[in-house]
This record gives C-alpha cells, sequence and structure tokens, in this order.
C-alpha cells in the first residue's frame, strides 16, 4: 500500500492554491459555526434542565410551607419564554432554519463548484508539508502501511 494522501483528499486538476486556501477559510468558518451550534444546543439544554429543577424547586417551597413564593415562581418562572415568544427548541430551529442550514449547503455548493465535492483539501495538503513520510503515527491515512 502505498503512503499517498487518500485520492478524496487530494487536489482536483486545474485547482489553484489560492482556491485552496479560501476553500479551506471556509471550511474553518462552518467548523467555527458548528461548534456555536453546539453551544446553542448546550444552552437549549441546560434551559431545559433548569426549567425542571426549577419546578422542582416550587414543590418543595411548597412542601415546606411557602405557599405564595411558590405560586409565584411557578406562575412567572416555570415554563416561561427565554425570549419573547419563545422557548429554547424555537430559537435552535430558527438559527438551524435561518443560518445554519444555509451556511452549510453553501459550503457544500462551493466545494461542489470548485473542487469536485472534496472536503478538507487545505488540511490535507498541510498534513502532507508537516508529517515525516516513513516515521510511525505519520501515516498519510489509516490503510497507509498496512
Amino acid at each position: 500500500m502505498t503512503d499517498r494522501p487518500d485520492p478524496a483528499h487530494t487536489r482536483p486538476e486545474g485547482v489553484d492554491d489560492a482556491t485552496v486556501e479560501a476553500l479551506g477559510k471556509l471550511s474553518e468558518a462552518l467548523e467555527v459555526v458548528e461548534h456555536a451550534r453546539g453551544y446553542l444546543y448546550g444552552f437549549h439544554r441546560l434551559t431545559g434542565r433548569a426549567d425542571f429543577a426549577l419546578g422542582e424547586a416550587v414543590d418543595k417551597l411548597r412542601e415546606a410551607g411557602h405557599h405564595e413564593l411558590a405560586e409565584r415562581i411557578d406562575r412567572e418562572l416555570v415554563g416561561r419564554n427565554v425570549i419573547e415568544g419563545r422557548w429554547t427548541f424555537q430559537i435552535v430551529e430558527d438559527y438551524d432554519d435561518n443560518y445554519y442550514g444555509i451556511f452549510r449547503d453553501l459550503e457544500r455548493e462551493a466545494r461542489d463548484r470548485l473542487a469536485a465535492g472534496r472536503r478538507h483539501l487545505f488540511e490535507s495538503e498541510l498534513k502532507e508539508q508537516r508529517r515525516t513520510r516513513g516515521e510511525h503515527g505519520h501515516a498519510s491515512r489509516p490503510d497507509a502501511g498496512r
């Protein structure tokens, strides 16, 4: 087996350095958006957990005889919208539908148009520049050297 990059990660003929660099930067931007999306889902999950814990706190306040305070917290805060008219699932859906999905689709379209759909060309070429050929742990791909 040869110690060369997977053809899916090699530059198609006629694709110049500037295009590979631009697609690399576009991929980097998408990775940041993916990271941000993860935080948004974390916000969604943590807010939901907090609301259920709040419901338990209300129950405990009632059990402890603090009915008026429990009722106020239950009425004003349990199940409350986090943004006017929206729970966190609606924020996540809006982000996915109006930003993330379009971002992902346009990144894919750019790769399809400019590099035959190949992903991570910039990183693949960087790996080839930085790795030590023949050194253990520096193979070009998983099946190299088997």
